[in-house]
């Protein structure tokens, strides 16, 4: 009895059984489901293209970020500086795309560890209970009550400047979401009836939590990792902005944005095209996340 296998309940079958309702029809597509396609297609390019600013910089970009033409400098955009140069002769367009390397790498970081770190709390959390559950949650309350751009900032001080400490500190400041989805996640699905029986045949505790709890509390935190890219992405470009990030003149995304806000009268361009690609990323990360978010219920 202990090697039975209790298999999650399979998908109801939609032929209609004598005295049951038929099943409704499937709707059909209309022009709003369309467009939502059309936009989570349009947010996936844009993903894509970020990550391939990040891996292939000089295929989209091939000047250097840091050299610039001073008889060029603060030009608006045209052809041949499709984001405009800066108060140096520095191509815009050529620095946003070098710094999406380190910006996306941080925010990368930042999710990685509090997905990691998150969803080990959340689980422990979740599957032992009692004091355990009770202590872990008093911290994650403790770490949601404080805001995350003050948490943030808190931490980076005391780690010191560069990439790989703001990325630590925005993971941290991301941890307290994730423990309370996989908790959450977790505690639902051990009331299932599959969990339940498959105890009730004697298998083993680690073998459930293995096979089911584990593998069916997955789904809504990788969609919740989707969504919290997007935060991270704002949260890394703020401590940039702040001067927490690369030191100069070492392009990123919040830097830049930083370097052009004494010219917005002269060169909207600096801060406002930067500004445009950041709300570009975050808004498709989040939308996409939330399109996972649907599939996974």
């Amino acid at each position: 009895m202990s090697d039975i296998l209790i298999r999650e309940p399979a998908a109801q079958s939609a032929i209609p059984v004598a005295g049951e309702e038929a099943p409704a029809p499937t709707r059909r597509r209309g022009p709003r489901d369309v467009l939502k396609h059309i936009w989570l297609g349009a947010s996936v390019i844009v993903l894509l293209l970020a990550l391939g600013f990040a891996l292939f910089p000089s295929v989209f970009a091939s000047g250097d970020p840091l050299v610039g033409t001073p008889a060029d400098k603060l030009q608006a955009p045209s052809a041949s500086h499709w984001f405009g140069t800066d108060n140096i002769g520095r191509d815009v367009f050529t620095r946003v795309v070098h710094g999406s390397g380190l910006s996306l790498t941080a925010t990368l970081l930042a999710v990685g560890i509090a997905l990691v770190v998150g969803s080990i709390i959340g689980l422990v959390s979740g599957a032992v209970g009692g004091i355990v559950d009770a202590v872990l949650m008093r911290i994650v309350d403790v770490l949601l009550s404080i805001p995350t751009l003050l948490l943030s900032l808190a931490l980076v001080t005391a780690l010191g400047f560069g990439t790989v400490n703001v990325a630590i500190a925005v993971g941290v400041t991301l941890i307290a979401n994730f423990a309370r989805v996989m908790r959450s996640e977790v505690l639902r699905v051990r009331r299932s009836l599959y969990v339940e029986a498959a105890y009730a045949s004697g298998v083993r505790w680690f073998d459930v939590f293995r096979r089911h709890i584990l593998r069916n509390s997955c789904g809504p935190v990788i969609a919740l990792a989707a969504v919290e890219f997007g935060m991270a992405v704002l949260a890394v470009s703020a401590l940039s902005f702040l001067g927490f990030g690369a030191a100069p003149p070492t392009p990123e995304w919040g830097s830049l944005i930083s370097e052009g806000r004494n010219f917005l009268a002269t060169a909207w361009w600096m801060t406002t095209l930067p500004g445009l690609v950041i709300v570009a990323v975050v808004v498709s990360a989040h939308r996409l996340g939330h399109a996972l978010e649907r599939r996974s219920q």
